[in-house]
């Protein structure tokens, strides 16, 4: 029944994963309206059609390769793991309890910021996307990718310092207790703040994973790692710590997890605070360790 349910969806539409991530919102799995059919379908489809056209991509790339298979292998690996954390966050059960479970709530979030989006940008995905496609396809969209303008956006997008500063601003700002409960109110915000969490954490772990450790980078790297933990472990013990529910939905219901809703809210904030501060420790010792294992610079005077 799982089986058949998921190939349905997988059938069920044909956009790329980033309308997914815009309309992603907790809604019910058996929708009530033709509009909330219609978008859950698109979230849907959205995630069929990003892996249907990696695995497409992959397969092309493939049969071209000889001494590069493996890192084809390691990094499908990682684009299927960072696809099943955004399916987990989406489709599964901890999408519908989120609306009456704050701590369940997080457990989304967290999923879609600390577990996706570092997993897909270390799979890096564009290049396999676009051998999905044939070769006049892949040429119009390699001209329209460089472009001066569309340059100029990415690499002011990307820069790490900028990225750091839209994923502290994203997890604050939506953390509000107004603009929170504008998105527990409303689908569409809701489905606003979900895009914003991810694409600020697609950011920002490119600027930590990507390109910045390759410069020479890794110490900064490595204390943007440091501050991010500090700053979203300090959010997370205000809610672990607070004596008062912050959000009026979650006032006006029972938890899902049979929790009162101040437990339930202390829980989500425990979540944010030591699962979530321990990834960015993780990922900050793995960048430690490579950093210790490559070899020193030569001096000028050594070459």
């Amino acid at each position: 029944m799982i089986l058949r349910a998921f190939i349905l969806r997988f059938l069920a539409g044909t956009v790329l994963m980033t309308g997914a991530v815009a309309m992603a919102h907790p809604i019910a799995r058996v929708p009530s309206t033709a509009s909330s059919l219609a978008l859950e379908l698109l979230v849907d489809g959205c995630l069929a059609a990003s892996l249907l056209l990696y695995v497409i991509g992959a397969a092309r790339l493939w049969r071209r390769s000889n001494k590069g298979r493996s890192a084809l292998v390691r990094r499908g690996t990682f684009f299927l793991l960072g696809w099943l954390a955004l399916a987990a966050a989406l489709l599964s059960p901890v999408d519908t309890m989120g609306t009456t479970s704050f701590a369940m709530h997080m457990i989304q979030h967290e999923l879609l910021m600390i577990v996706a989006a570092p997993l897909l940008v270390l799979s890096y995905p564009f290049g396999t996307w676009m051998w999905a496609w044939n070769r006049p396809a892949r040429h119009v969209l390699g001209r329209a990718g460089n472009r001066p303008v569309v340059a100029r956006c990415w690499r002011a997008l990307t820069a790490p310092l900028h990225a750091w500063v839209l994923h502290f601003a994203a997890l604050w700002l939506w953390h509000a207790p107004p603009l929170f409960d504008a998105a527990l109110r409303n689908d569409g915000i809701h489905a606003l703040q979900h895009a914003s969490f991810l694409f600020s954490a697609l950011l920002f772990w490119w600027g930590v994973l990507g390109e910045l450790h390759r410069d020479n980078q890794r110490g900064a790297a490595i204390l943007y790692l440091f501050t991010t933990m500090m700053h979203t472990g300090a959010l997370g013990a205000l809610f672990a710590m607070s004596t008062t529910v912050w959000y009026a939905p979650y006032r006006q219901q029972f938890s899902s997890l049979g929790l009162s809703t101040l437990e339930d809210q202390q829980l989500g904030g425990l979540i944010m605070w030591v699962p979530g501060g321990l990834a960015y420790v993780i990922a900050g010792l793995m960048l430690c360790a490579q950093w210790l294992r490559s070899p020193p610079a030569l001096s000028e005077h050594a070459r």
